[in-house]
């Protein structure tokens, strides 16, 4: 006689970048031992596959992640995480007057993508025959920036194409020499208006207020980011 079939329930979220509504249901047993595999490897990659499987399996195959904003799959995730684990998470975080660290309770279902007040332009001229446009980084893209500190492919990964004014060169089409001496080519001003770009994309954002238990002080504190709500 076989087992008996568990239901799992089912929600709706809103994908950030496009307003489409997606269905998506709770990871289950076999997911959480993925997520888990990958956080015991401590490896930014393997975490980043972990994130995109368990995102595909849990949409039913409607969000393709690689096509994904970051801050699609990081909001994504985070409505997963709240309808799986629960919507409460602790985090620590540091008084900003004694540096305490102190257990503040994050309610998830409250944390939302933030979308910049200023519009940022996604052209850019760098002189006067040669310039840029932009994009957001893509989850695919995202993948082969190797450290928090490669700026060569950060700054690569939001660039779609060059151009002059004779022709438009995608990026894609060039190879990873080519690219690196491009970007090692930018002065410090042409570098800026790239990094103001990367540094006003939307991301995950929640205003947190909460009283230091050692000094009493009543802190005002924004956490960005998926990894500040898992601190």
């Amino acid at each position: 006689m076989p087992l008996p079939t568990l239901n799992t329930p089912k929600y709706q979220t809103i994908v950030p970048s496009t307003g489409k509504e997606i269905e998506y249901r709770p990871f289950l047993v076999k997911e959480e031992k993925i997520l888990l595999v990958a956080q015991e490897s401590k490896s930014n990659k393997e975490i980043l596959r972990a994130m995109k499987d368990i995102i595909s399996a849990c949409t039913f195959g409607a969000v393709n992640a690689d096509d994904c904003t970051m801050y699609d799959i990081e909001y994504l995730f985070l409505q997963l995480r709240a309808k799986s684990v629960g919507e409460i998470a602790n985090v620590q975080i540091r008084c900003s007057k004694c540096n305490e660290y102190v257990p503040v309770e994050i309610n998830l279902e409250d944390v939302q993508v933030v979308f910049p007040k200023k519009k940022i332009e996604t052209k850019i001229q760098l002189t006067d025959s040669v310039g840029l446009t932009l994009k957001p980084v893509t989850f695919k893209v995202a993948q082969t920036i190797k450290t928090d500190n490669d700026i060569t492919g950060a700054i690569a990964s939001v660039i779609d194409t060059i151009y002059d004014e004779n022709n438009v060169y995608t990026l894609a089409d060039a190879t990873a020499k080519e690219i690196d001496e491009f970007i090692n080519s930018l002065n410090r001003k042409q570098l800026e208006k790239i990094q103001e770009f990367i540094e006003n994309q939307p991301q995950l954002q929640h205003m947190v207020e909460f009283e230091c238990n050692k000094c009493g002080h009543k802190n005002k504190h924004v956490l960005k980011g998926i990894q500040s709500f898992f601190a």
